[in-house]
């Protein structure tokens, strides 16, 4: 067991203080730095007698004051991202940017699993997300602060992150020797490390602490790309700092805060899959748009995009969570499967094609009940709210002639969100009132006839305006000069009041400008006419008054012309009405969409299942993978012929672990429930994202990658190797691999699921990887050489792991062919049949036969005869008539400019240039 004596734990008083000033800082209680004060610290004698344990001191001082489990986060933009404190483990667990749903699922399951008596979030926070924090910490009694903005700046966390001494100082290794002798030394660094070790004992560098702490951080977790995480852990480090300053009266900042290890955060019912790993295995894969004028992106060849085929828009929303984040949950999945199988039924077919286009049929009921509640609804929210309930009715129709859905969990849910009642009373609500070929001619939202008498009387008015006006036009055309103009009408404008309208004048664009009659007020001009008032103008205005806002009503100008006149506006008022009664049905269609919108998914995997011939897997408690002509879903697609293989993998069955078939018997109910809620976390080294903002190399990128997947993994995970140790020496790379093997298979009960791909052979010799002494397995890709005997037909060989160096020595000759079988066989392959490739893609036959012949010369450790080869004396020419050309050039005076530089080469070189 470790010894605690160097260890130094958080402690953070106890506040039940709700801060929401950006300018007011964390308050603690008086009473805790007292105590602190009343608790001197116990000093150590060294002599060897009277040795007091550090632990005990911890515990003295511990006892007055409580270990609280400290969270901070934030939620922007739909994405959600958290970093807490455990005080017991001294450790940071870290969620990155993940995206969240409207109901905040994601974040409601954090709080649960962390459990923190501290948390904080940002001013800029989301609502919403601020009252489910405000609920869950109202209900566990803890203490919940709104921290301002400046404290979740991605650019200051990640300082603050970098200051921590678990990430700028390097652990000291054991074997080190005296650092006096290291400076002393004439011999060089042989890598960063080693150069900024020496740097270190000179003197605390920034900028070397600095740079370190950015490579090394990469080996806990990526979250580089996490903006609002890096924010959230900016915030949690600033309030420990605050926390411990108060607390212990020691002020060294965020580099004095006791951070053993930083994780990420396991989700207990979801796997945990990385973005390396998302990327590597192509789940999500984003094409840009085919324009270069836009900055749109679509689905391409991804897992995802051949699976995906939602017909709703929170279907797509909900897809791409369930990829973001698989339940491990065996009760959620069997659901699924079950629901998967009854639609693919052949009875259910029609009934599974009218459910689809149903849902087709419907929209983002949610973004229309949001239009709603702010009063911006347009008509089309209007139709999209009654389509909903009408394809819902629909929907519970088709569910009655699903055969064998009586114990399908979604129809269930299906039969007990969609009620009737309800959606017929919303639907008939929504159709009594808007009236759709007004509100389609008039693109407003528009109340039906006689659903307001008050309101019929002002359409009838303003429908009837226009005898109206060509009366009083005709009236004023008498009462003005017959050369004034050819032409005169009377014309409406709502908010301006009636108008006379006069064609414009040549003479009026000239200087002399628009003349104005006595008793006319010009207003405003076109190009083509020109508008006036007159006393008849007002008049009307007066008497007939501002038909068009009282009947529609612009909401701004609605106020000041119902102060004017005392005349309400009766649309407003009645289509205020109607949305008070559709909002209390908010929650019913909110959770029936989303129940529709988990149909959605699982009819699209259904129809990709029939599409692609899926089977159903047996999902199990125990920690195997058995795989029986296992198919690429996406590799199947790109090639002409595909073969399938198999595949069994054991986790945590590494060495020690005595596997017995009936163990499943004889395991205790505590040891089940673990494995049933075991976290599962699925890990890749396959694709190396290298970019000229990182400062890592690209091995150094494999090694956080590899380092994240030693750290975090459990019998559970699944790691992926594809050719880990490229990008170094191979003596180097392949015993970094070795090693990383070995480590694993160390664990015993926690070793997880390891499948690892290699070209250095050098592992296979000496009992590196034995597998007679160690739980591994090896197998390799099945080959076919066509070797063509004269003029005979090609004879086909299927080589096997006993005869590799056999065929290693195999030459093809012009009509021999390789054919890769793409099946996987037992046993390991010694050879790697690069030359025979190089040969079929074009590379020229004397380069590959110097590589063969070089090659042979490294399997058998005579590497040093290519010292004493001769030249040949074709390559001793070449060697002679290049010498002298260099001679040539060296001797050649580029000052003197008799000649030109085209025929000084050509001279040199004796050849036309």
């Amino acid at each position: 067991m470790p010894l605690l004596r160097h260890a130094k734990r958080l402690r953070i008083p106890s506040t039940s203080l709700i801060n929401e000033d950006p300018d007011e800082e964390t308050m603690l209680p008086e009473q805790e730095a007292s105590q602190t004060d009343d608790n001197p610290r116990k000093k150590v004698r060294w002599d060897g007698c009277d040795e007091i344990a550090e632990e005990e001191e911890e515990e003295t001082s511990s006892s007055g004051t409580t270990e609280k489990v400290c969270l901070a986060a934030t939620c922007q933009f739909g994405r959600v991202a958290c970093a807490y404190f455990d005080p017991v483990k001294c450790t940071i667990y870290v969620l990155d940017d993940t995206p969240e749903n409207q109901h905040f699922d994601l974040a409601k399951a954090l709080l649960e699993q962390a459990g923190p008596d501290v948390v904080l979030t940002s001013s800029k926070a989301d609502d919403n997300f601020i009252d489910v924090l405000r609920d869950h910490v109202d209900g566990s009694g803890g203490t919940f602060q709104v921290r301002p903005h400046k404290e979740f700046i991605p650019l200051k966390g990640r300082d603050r992150l970098l200051s921590l001494r678990l990430l700028s100082q390097l652990p000291a290794r054991s074997n080190e020797q005296d650092t006096a002798s290291e400076l002393g030394s004439v011999s060089e660094p042989r890598n960063a490390y080693d150069f900024m070790r020496r740097r270190r004992e000179t003197g605390n560098d920034p900028t070397i602490q600095k740079w370190n702490a950015s490579i090394r951080l990469a080996n806990f977790a990526a979250i580089e790309n996490s903006p609002l995480c890096l924010g959230s852990i900016g915030s949690l480090l600033e309030y420990l700092a605050r926390a411990r300053a108060v607390s212990e009266l020691e002020d060294e900042g965020i580099s004095g805060l006791e951070v053993r290890s930083i994780e990420p955060l396991p989700l207990t019912h979801s796997m945990q899959i990385n973005m390396d790993a998302l990327l590597s295995l192509q789940i999500f894969e984003e094409e840009n748009h085919a324009s270069i004028h836009s900055d749109k992106t679509k689905e391409g060849l991804s897992l995802f995009g051949i699976l995906n085929g939602t017909k709703t828009t929170l279907g797509r929303a909900l897809m791409r969570e369930w990829f973001l984040r698989p339940s491990i949950s065996l009760e959620v999945i069997n659901a699924r499967h079950d629901a998967v199988a009854c639609f693919l039924r052949p009875d259910n077919t029609s009934t599974k094609n009218a459910m689809q286009g149903h849902l087709n049929g419907t929209k983002n009921v949610p973004r229309v009940f949001g239009a709603i509640r702010t009063g911006k609804a347009k008509v089309s929210d209007w139709q999209a709210l009654v389509k909903f309930a009408f394809h819902a009715l629909l929907l519970r129709d088709a569910l009655s002639e699903l055969k064998g859905a009586g114990g399908i969990e979604i129809v269930c849910k299906l039969l007990k969100a969609l009620d009737v009642s309800s959606f017929c009373q919303l639907g008939n609500a929504v159709n009594e009132i808007i009236d759709w070929e007004e509100s389609a001619i008039a693109n407003r939202v528009c109340v039906r006839p006689r659903v307001d008498e008050e309101l019929d009387n002002l359409k009838h008015i303003y429908n009837g305006i226009d005898s109206v006006l060509s009366k009083v036009a005709t009236q004023v055309s008498t009462t003005i000069p017959p050369d004034y103009t050819s032409s005169l009408n009377v014309v409406y404008f709502p908010q301006l009041g009636f108008l006379i309208c006069i064609p414009m004048q040549d003479e009026w664009r000239t200087d002399a400008g628009i003349t104005v009659l006595e008793g006319w007020s010009f207003q405003f001009s076109s190009d083509s006419h020109v508008y006036f008032k007159s006393q008849e103008m007002h008049d009307m205005d007066i008497h007939i008054g501002d038909l068009h806002p009282a009947i529609v009503g612009k909401f701004a100008f609605w106020l000041v012309h119902f102060a004017i006149h005392n005349l309400g506006d009766r649309e407003i008022e009645i289509i205020q009405a109607l949305q008070e009664r559709i909002l209390v049905y908010d929650s019913i269609i909110g959770h029936a969409c989303d129940v529709c919108a988990e149909l959605d998914c699982l009819l699209s995997f259904a129809i990709a299942a029939r599409s692609y011939d899926y089977r159903r897997p047996c999902m199990t408690e125990e920690n195997v993978v058995d795989i029986k002509q296992g198919r690429h879903p996406l590799q199947e697609l790109v090639v002409d012929t595909f073969v399938p293989n198999d595949a069994y993998f054991v986790g945590g069955a590494g060495i020690g672990v005595i596997l017995d078939d009936d163990a499943t018997d004889t395991e205790s109910e505590d040891e089940r429930r673990q494995v049933k809620n075991s976290v599962v976390v699925f890990f890749t080294r396959v694709q190396t994202r290298e970019s000229v903002s990182r400062v890592q190399s690209a091995f150094m990128i494999d090694l956080n990658q590899v380092s994240i997947a030693l750290r975090n993994s459990t019998s559970r995970s699944l790691i992926l190797l594809d050719e880990f140790g490229k990008g170094t020496l191979s003596t180097d790379g392949a015993g970094l691999l070795c090693g990383v093997l070995k480590h694993l298979l160390g664990r015993g009960l926690s070793c997880p699921k390891v499948i690892a791909t290699t070209h250095f052979h050098d592992l296979f010799h000496n009992d590196l990887l034995s597998p007679y002494r160690l739980p591994i397995s090896f197998v390799h890709m099945q080959v076919m050489l066509s070797l063509d005997m004269g003029n005979e037909a090609p004879n086909p060989r299927a080589p096997t792991a006993s005869d590799e160096d056999d065929i290693s020595d195999v030459r093809l000759g012009p009509g021999d062919k390789i054919v890769y079988l793409y099946k996987v066989v037992n046993g390991y392959s010694l050879h790697s049949h690069a030359i025979t490739c190089a040969e079929l893609f074009g590379v020229p036959k004397r380069v590959t036969s110097r590589a063969q012949y070089v090659s042979q010369l490294l399997v058998h450790h005579e590497v040093c005869q290519l010292l004493d080869e001769e030249m040949m004396g074709r390559e001793r020419q070449e060697l002679e008539a290049a010498e002298e050309v260099c001679r040539k050039f060296l001797a050649w005076d580029s000052i003197d400019r008799s000649r030109s530089v085209r025929d000084d080469l050509a001279m040199m070189l004796a050849r036309d240039v």
